[in-house]
């Protein structure tokens, strides 16, 4: 069997971090893998995480499956930080193995149950794509952002969707978005909402950066906005990096719609797929979330240091985008996109100039990291990007 299978390429971001572990140079600067890193290089762990771990290592009990379906407990809290209450819709959650867990079972369902078609901005993150086409999909792009004027590309996005066939659906970026970091204004908020209920387009959210755009509340006031003006939704969460929990796998999937029982059968088939799947979600990572969300001290303790983590984004993107403003005259934008990234106007060639020549790692793409940088190696990195900008 195995010997009529042909060998698969690597992961294009995961074979660069091999890249960068091989280069001896002590200069070397990853702007390419997409966790965050404080100005020492780390990704550390969170000190509310370290207490909730601590608290369940003294008194968890038991180490049995959870339900199908996961902690309810934590599903009710983080539905309550996400998607909260008061746009009269009912939701009801499935715990998955991390976001891109929850989209693959989003996928199923939109296959199962839907047009079996997708809406996709470009650029988006590059897994979204291969994640709905694995489900059988048909995925149809549309213009998100211009790379060449830093632009986001809203009258092609709402031409596109205005257009779109009814009950397709269309994949959102909550906040943060990647790989550009550009946002939505809330008058565009609105104007998409208003699209998505007229064409009755099922959308589903991805959210994976709350807390590192504007404000943990603030970065899901869109998505907010989408849930009360569309009948039905799905919103995939992510906890990676919000709470530093990476490697702990650990997500979520809510259907949402206009009454508890529609919601409720949404969530049963969800169940019913991940049964036939992954079985049952990972425990831990979602036992550290609910004991953080639970507990007050250590809410308001993780809510200082996500706060810390995106103050210190912010300043890295002014201080990059001064460091830039005499050899580029679109770097101020730089300063005004959220989260962990944005998409410089880099041809191959000097991106691969960039790793050879000055230790400098980025995807091809000309997606950087902020949070790769430190404050020392601001005017290093933005003298060898000037010339390749201005």
């Amino acid at each position: 069997m195995f010997d009529k299978l042909a060998s698969q390429p690597n992961d294009p971001l995961l074979a660069l971090i091999g890249l960068y572990n091989a280069d001896e140079r002590s200069d070397k600067i990853d702007l390419g893998v997409g966790v965050y890193r404080d100005d020492l290089g780390h990704t550390p762990v969170m000190r509310s995480v370290k207490a909730a771990e601590k608290e369940l290592l003294e008194k968890q009990e038991s180490k049995s499956y959870v339900a199908p379906e996961g902690d309810r407990v934590f599903l009710e809290l983080l539905w309550d930080l996400v998607g909260s209450k008061g746009h009269g819709k009912f939701a009801a959650g499935v715990q998955t193995p991390g976001g891109s867990g929850a989209l693959r079972l989003a996928s199923d369902l939109i296959a199962r149950a839907g047009s079996g078609r997708l809406h996709l901005g470009l650029p988006s993150w590059p897994n979204h794509a291969g994640i709905f086409g694995a489900t059988g999909l048909a995925v149809e792009t549309y213009p998100y952002f211009d790379v060449p004027t830093q632009d986001v590309r809203f009258a092609s996005m709402m031409k596109a969707l205005s257009s779109a066939p009814r009950g397709d659906a269309v994949l959102i970026h909550a906040s943060c978005h990647n790989p550009t970091g550009a946002a939505l204004t809330a008058a565009q908020w609105d104007e998409l909402a208003a699209v998505i209920a007229e064409r009755r387009l099922i959308p589903l959210i991805d959210s994976a950066y709350q807390g590192f755009g504007v404000g943990i509340e603030e970065d899901v006031a869109g998505l907010r906005t989408i849930i009360a003006a569309a009948p039905e939704a799905l919103v995939a969460v992510s906890c990676s990096k919000s709470f530093g929990i990476y490697r702990e796998r650990t997500g979520a999937i809510f259907a949402v719609a206009e009454t508890q029982e529609a919601a409720d059968t949404a969530r049963s088939n969800l169940v019913t797929m991940a049964r036939t799947s992954y079985s049952m979600p990972p425990d831990h990572g979602a036992a550290v979330v609910r004991t953080i969300l639970s507990t007050e001290s250590l809410r308001q303790d993780w809510i200082e240091e996500l706060n810390s983590m995106r103050d210190r984004l912010n300043g890295l993107r002014r201080e990059l985008a001064a460091a830039l403003g005499d050899g580029w005259q679109l770097a101020p934008q730089i300063a005004e996109q959220q989260g962990m990234f944005s998409l410089l106007p880099l041809k191959e060639a000097d991106v691969l100039s960039l790793r050879k020549h000055h230790g400098i790692y980025m995807p091809t793409s000309g997606r950087i990291n902020i949070a790769g940088l430190k404050s020392a190696d601001i005017p290093r990195v933005a003298n060898v990007l000037k010339p390749l900008l201005g």
